[in-house]
């Protein structure tokens, strides 16, 4: 199993709408992630919108090709893209920082 942790910044100005769009996330979307292998998925947010984000899954590689394929994750990224600080021409699911797990103890 893999433990992926990654980091991303959410605009101040957008933290409201932001918290907003997660508190009522698609249905479509929720499942593609469950049948991606996405499992045990948390996002926290610090009040200046660092964002950190927290998953487990079988295979990082397997996964992200999964949600990368569906029609679903495309129209969700286009329009979470609109209230991230990102790289020119990224997506929050391609310019995510992902973190190293230096340490666990389970």
């Amino acid at each position: 199993m893999e433990r992926v942790c990654f980091l991303l910044q959410v605009k101040a100005d957008r933290l409201d709408e932001y918290k907003a769009r997660h508190a009522d996330v698609w249905p479509e979307m929720l499942d593609a992630l469950v049948a991606s292998g996405y499992r045990n998925y948390s996002i926290f947010l610090r009040p200046d919108g660092l964002l950190v984000g927290y998953f487990e899954c079988d295979d990082y590689a397997a996964v992200d090709a999964a949600m990368q394929s569906t029609e679903v994750n495309a129209r969700w990224q286009a329009e979470m893209a609109d209230f991230m600080t990102l790289p020119e021409g990224a997506r929050p699911d391609t310019g995510l920082l992902r973190l190293e797990e230096v340490f666990h103890v389970g």
